[in-house]
């Protein structure tokens, strides 16, 4: 056998061993029934399972003081059974108000309403097409994946605007597209946790905190606004790992374009320049957007701010951070609304209520998930089970010796390596919460910590499973470039970001939380005392 065999019979060994892997975890990804079913059975699981764990008796120590809120008063936490007919009753009562009351349900909802209006004026888009096709040669890639992060504020629009975007302009500077196409991948995807602004995702990542966080300490609160400092500096941490990855593996890995490899006519593709009229619709939302900031800044810099804490005078469990999201729902709506006047995009106050009319009919499916989760997390906190896993837990972890940083190592891989199978970051959560957050906080880390080590694991494999909502999206756009592009050599150009972004944000995790102490958003601690 010639060593050229001998090396395509390696070749092809190595790609049926990776085909494989894809094959298993597309496989097991199919075993999971929908999100919504999913919560459906979690929440009957848990019905069935609290019977069960009552007739055994199980339960735990209350680790709580005596004289804390809902502590038994022989110091025991049990299991209370749902299948009664106190449980019965219970539910049939409950079932409403657990949905309306539902933190997240609302916060994003409203956020959305104001983001819609920025994203269907064009707004979001001609920033997007203005940051990246004017940036220079030198910046053309980091600017690509930095507009992918800020992206994830519009939703999707990253995904069906700036991804097909990012591959026409590597392919207009003769670079080649899917090069393009995996940078600006890698911003949205890959860098789904990380954002200058807060999104419609932080309320409500931030909702199944505080739900969680309340199995131990009924009064606390985590806000949309929990990770933001870290978020920053997340940012700019990606866009220059990815601009890294991208031009020092993957680009050079793919190397010359070939454009006979792409199945559409390439010529005829052009990406327009930004119209006059769009430059003054940009420059006018934008002194909307600066007035807005200062406007704010007014409200809650001066010590006598409006929006400051009326009794204590200071910006802590103030009404600026506790409405965080209607400053969203402003700052977002009232410079679209300005650029939809003048590109001529919104003409009256029907456009207007259109455009979020149009963004809440694409909620129908998360109104529905929110519906069968809201019922999980109630039962699963009426019936104790998540108090009583959160405190064997925590007490196994100090049995072991785990209860310093490096648990958050262990935390942030399992979080990455179920996001294979389970790619919603609320359904994961919705999931994660009740059981880790409690057991966290226990060993004595802050709630919002616990999330921001969440949102990690939940970003960085995003770009490597084909169980991500859009992963179908992004292999039919690569495929206009590369006729034989399948699902393994998608994820084998993606696998390298994974990889970097998860070393890398991690190790800024610990340098920011545990070496630095620098807090991870505002007022936001990074221990929580626990009191026995």
């Amino acid at each position: 056998m010639t060593n050229s065999s001998k090396a395509q019979n390696s070749v092809a060994e190595k790609r049926g061993w990776f085909t494989r892997f894809l094959d298993t975890v597309e496989f097991l990804g199919n075993l999971l029934p929908h999100p919504v079913t999913l919560f459906a059975c979690f929440a009957l699981a848990v019905v069935l399972g609290s019977g069960i764990a009552a007739y055994f008796d199980v339960s735990a120590i209350d680790p709580r003081p005596e004289g804390a809120a809902g502590r038994a008063a022989d110091g025991t936490i049990r299991v209370v059974s749902l299948m009664t007919v106190d449980g019965l009753h219970r539910i049939v009562s409950n079932l409403v108000t657990n949905f309306t009351g539902f933190a997240p349900l609302g916060v994003v909802l409203v956020a959305l309403l104001g983001v819609s209006v920025a994203e269907h004026s064009g707004l979001i888009s001609a920033a997007m097409r203005g940051l990246v096709m004017n940036a220079s040669k030198r910046m053309v890639t980091v600017t690509i994946v930095f507009a992918g992060i800020i992206s994830n504020t519009a939703s999707e629009l990253g995904y069906v605007v700036l991804i097909p975007m990012a591959a026409l302009i590597f392919y207009s500077l003769g670079r080649h597209p899917l090069a393009g196409l995996a940078a600006a991948f890698a911003g949205v995807s890959g860098g789904y946790s990380a954002n200058l602004f807060i999104g419609t995702v932080d309320p409500l990542l931030a909702g199944f905190t505080t739900s969680a966080a309340n199995l131990i300490d009924p009064n606390y609160v985590v806000g949309p606004e929990a990770n933001w400092y870290f978020m920053i500096v997340s940012t700019f941490l990606i866009a220059i790992l990815g601009a890294f990855v991208t031009e020092k593996i993957v680009e050079p890995k793919l190397g010359k374009y070939n454009p006979t490899d792409a199945t559409v006519d390439l010529g005829e593709q052009k990406l327009e320049p930004l119209t006059a009229a769009e430059k003054r619709g940009l420059k006018g939302a934008g002194l909307v957007f600066f007035g807005l900031c200062l406007l704010l800044a007014l409200s809650v810099v001066p010590e006598n701010g409006v929006l400051r804490n009326p009794i204590t005078g200071s910006v802590e469990d103030s009404p600026f951070l506790k409405g965080i999201v209607v400053f969203i729902f402003i700052t977002f709506g009232i410079p679209g609304y300005v650029y939809g006047r003048i590109v001529g995009t919104m003409k009256t106050d029907r456009d207007v209520i259109n455009a979020m009319a149009k963004s809440m009919s694409s909620m129908g499916l998360y109104i529905v998930l929110v519906f069968f989760a809201a019922q999980f997390v109630a039962f699963f906190s009426w019936s104790n089970l998540g108090a009583i896993m959160a405190v064997k837990g925590a007490t196994m972890l100090q049995t072991i010796g785990l209860t310093g940083p490096e648990v958050f190592f262990f935390f942030i891989a399992m979080c990455a390596i179920v996001n294979l199978s389970l790619g919603s970051a609320s359904a994961q959560w919705a999931i994660f919460a009740p059981i880790f957050v409690p057991m966290l906080m226990i060993v004595g880390y802050s709630p919002e910590v616990i999330q921001a080590a969440y949102r990690i694991g939940d970003s960085v494999t995003n770009l490597i499973t084909p169980m991500m909502s859009y992963f179908g999206l992004i292999l039919a756009v690569a495929a206009r470039y590369k006729k034989d592009m399948g699902i393994g050599t998608l994820i084998a150009t993606m696998l390298p970001y994974t990889m970097v972004f998860f070393v890398g944000w991690v190790v800024l995790f610990y340098v920011w939380v545990f070496l630095i102490g620098a807090p991870i958003g505002p007022n936001a601690p990074t221990l929580y005392e626990f009191t026995r």
